[in-house]
């Protein structure tokens, strides 16, 4: 069941078990949000009940962050993040281990860095060597609270070309994370269709 509560944003409690694809049509159309296809649609329902199980409740504006994440993303990702795990210690150097689905195939990749959020770059950085310029990183919590949703924003350029990458997430280095690999795979997705224009 999920409950739509009238106050000046809407809250939205997700019961487990009693939760159906369906009811993401009805509840993106509470929210004025268009969702382009069921693929999209169930792509976001999917998270809607991953952040559930985190979360208390559920606001309108971690909906909305939720559908532009799913949205933003490439049809077919060229960098999937597999497996995250950041050490961070007082007095130690924060340590980030990745595991990234690379055109389909799995590769590890490990570095430290001044925090864990740099330390997951360079992690992903390892394995991609994207040689791209990171010149805009963001984050704004979504919602209130100490499980509150944090949206990530980041911006890549690399010849000339510059992307913005979106993620969301209650854990801001997997916020993160998403983020940088959403904007990597833009850059990708780019790189291809200049060389599909060249092939012809």
């Amino acid at each position: 069941m999920t409950e739509i509560v009238q106050t000046p944003r809407k809250k939205l409690k997700l019961f487990a078990g009693r939760s159906h694809p369906e009811l993401a049509a009805h509840v993106a159309e509470e929210l004025g949000i268009e969702l382009e296809s069921d693929e999209v649609m169930n792509a976001a329902f999917a998270r809607f009940k991953e952040l559930a199980d985190r979360k208390h409740e559920i606001f309108d504006e971690d909906l909305h962050a939720l559908v532009s994440d799913e949205v933003v993303t490439p049809d077919q990702e060229h960098f999937k993040l597999l497996y995250s795990h950041v050490c961070s210690e007082t007095g130690e150097m924060p340590y980030a281990k990745v595991i990234l689905s690379v055109g389909g195939v799995e590769q590890k990749g490990e570095a430290g860095g001044g925090g864990p959020v740099d330390a997951t770059f360079k992690a992903i950085e390892s394995i991609v060597n994207s040689g791209a310029e990171l010149m805009l990183y963001s984050v704004n919590a979504i919602t209130t609270g100490t499980d509150a949703q944090g949206e990530v924003t980041t911006r890549l350029a690399k010849d000339g070309r510059i992307v913005n990458g979106n993620g969301a997430d209650t854990d801001i280095v997997i916020a993160s994370a998403r983020s940088y690999l959403n904007a990597l795979n833009k850059l990708h997705s780019s790189l291809d269709k200049v060389k599909a224009q060249g092939d012809v």
